[in-house]
């Protein structure tokens, strides 16, 4: 298989998302995170920018990367000093990393607009800061920034530019999409024209501006590139950087390349993931490969026939990336859905069961009110298994109140809430006390079960959503809750709908506690 080195910049260019501000912990995190995917590069950003970058660097001298390089960005010389009194220069050499990359201006715009200098230093200043770097015992690459807009324009000045980055040393010339205009079919003519002009390796940087960063990574590869610059999850200013849990199965399960370690595939989604949280950004669903929904079917024409054979409706196995395959319960639910659900839960069923169609009625039916069983599954299998006759509720209530009173203008509200439920005969009458209404009903709660049922107690809520369904009906709209709960081994979700916020919750919390019982059984 033909080799490519993957070259990740989420810390540098990835930061350059709105809403991204790594720590320099986060920074750490992430770097042992990719060092044990296995990438060839780590880019950590450019040194004597900013104190954040320079302490990143000086804590990373003693983390040590078992697979990949540190890599330190920065740009050419100024043009008014040699390389060896540039500043910035200076800092890459001694910022502790062992390879740096560099940009250079490859767009004639670029040269005589923005730097104000003539073509021919310009040339000379890549080449005379490579050369620097490598005197200076570093690896040394070589960003063309705008280069295939500048190839556009000024084709000879262009190649030029990587002709002196190469006279300079640069072990790979990296082409830059930096505006994203560029399309997949223009990326395979201009590499086919400059390859035979070089000897050095080229590698791709591609913008998602035009939604085909991935595309033009993937199709410069296969014109000849043997580097490949991205981010994890696409993260990077604008519309973002071409997506290396894309670029890289792609690559690798698609077209046979090696990108990384094949055993390490099956990180790919837990790596995506992983940075996400880190960066405080919601995981992409959608994504290809490492979405949630990648691998999820919902109509019952599709999943009949994923039961049959997955390759139906599955272009690579789900585990090869981290991934698996979901089936959702929806208002397009049909029979197989039920019978995919019924086999995951451990339920044996006759699939001519009348009560089964009677369940995808009751299912099509919740749905239409607001009912959502794609995140709340635990409700979902406590009414299937209602349904079938295979569970009775451990408790009953005969009736909840809850007291909100505020007692000054600027005295915090005080929330007290009453439960009376039925265990087996047995009535228990409890009252307590909660920051809000939905933390003093499970308090009450679990006062009167929790000398029954002492494992409730393990029970911890960890995320609360609520969502308006229908926002025209203003104080009346209908409303769905959603909770998360675990026991510290097990993570489940349950819904509740109504057009009373406090209805809503009692419904996803008592089958948040039920379902503890059932599991418990």
């Amino acid at each position: 298989m033909n080799k490519v080195q993957i070259f990740d910049t989420t810390l540098r260019d990835g930061q350059q998302t709105k809403g991204i501000s790594y720590t320099v912990e986060d920074k750490i995190k992430i770097a042992r995170i990719l060092d044990d995917l296995s990438v060839t590069y780590i880019e950590g950003g450019w040194p004597g920018a900013s104190p954040n970058v320079d302490e990143f660097f000086e804590k990373m001298k003693t983390v040590e990367l078992k697979n990949a390089k540190l890599t330190a960005f920065g740009s050419t010389r100024r043009a008014v000093n040699p390389a060896e009194k540039d500043i910035l220069l200076n800092k890459i050499v001694n910022c502790g990393a062992s390879v740096a990359c560099i940009f250079g201006k490859s767009w004639d715009l670029h040269v005589t607009t923005a730097l104000n200098i003539s073509l021919e230093q310009n040339l000379e200043i890549i080449e005379d800061s490579l050369a620097f770097l490598k005197a200076s015992g570093m690896e040394a690459l070589y960003d063309a920034e705008h280069f295939f807009d500048g190839y556009k324009a000024n084709p000879e000045f262009a190649l030029e530019t990587l002709k002196a980055a190469e006279r300079g040393g640069a072990e790979c010339l990296i082409l830059c999409d930096t505006n994203g205009g560029t399309m997949p079919s223009e990326i395979a003519e201009i590499i086919a024209k400059i390859k035979p002009e070089l000897k050095t390796p080229l590698g791709i940087h591609a913008h998602n501006d035009t939604e085909l960063a991935v595309a033009n990574s993937v199709t410069a590869v296969q014109s000849g590139a043997t580097h490949v610059q991205g981010t994890i999850n696409g993260y990077g200013e604008r519309c973002g950087n071409a997506n290396l849990c894309s670029v890289i199965p792609n690559l690798q399960i698609k077209l046979g390349y090696d990108c990384i370690p094949e055993e390490n595939l099956s990180k790919l989604m837990k790596v995506s993931h992983h940075v996400s949280e880190i960066a405080n950004m919601a995981p992409i669903d959608n994504q290809a490969y490492v979405g949630l929904n990648a691998f999820a079917h919902k109509g019952g024409i599709h999943v009949s026939a994923i039961l049959k054979n997955s390759d139906t409706y599955e272009h690579i196995k789900p585990g090869l990336v981290g991934n698996k395959q979901i089936v959702t319960v929806s208002d397009q639910a049909g029979m197989s859905n039920l019978v995919y659900k019924a086999e995951k839960y451990n339920i044996e069923i006759d699939k001519k069961d009348p009560r089964l169609k009677e369940l995808v009625k009751e299912v099509k039916d919740l749905e239409n009110y607001g009912y959502t069983f794609e995140e709340g599954e635990a409700s979902f299998e406590l009414l299937m298994r209602r349904t079938l006759g295979l569970y009775e509720r451990f408790f009953t209530l005969e009736g909840f109140r809850v007291i909100d009173e505020k007692r000054g203008h600027d005295d915090e509200v005080i929330v007290e809430a009453t439960v009376k439920v039925n265990v087996n005969g047995d009535i228990f009458h409890t009252a307590a006390m909660g920051n809000g209404p939905v933390s003093a009903l499970d308090h009450a709660l679990r006062k009167g079960l929790e000398g029954i049922f002492p494992e409730i107690n393990s029970i911890h809520l960890t995320d609360y959503k609520v969502r308006v369904l229908n926002s025209n009906g203003g104080p009346d709209a209908m409303v769905r809750v959603l909770i998360e709960s675990t026991d510290g081994e097990n993570v489940w979700g349950t819904v509740g709908v109504s057009t009373n916020i406090i209805e809503a919750s009692w419904r996803a919390l008592i089958d948040s506690i039920e379902y503890k019982l059932l599991l418990n059984q």
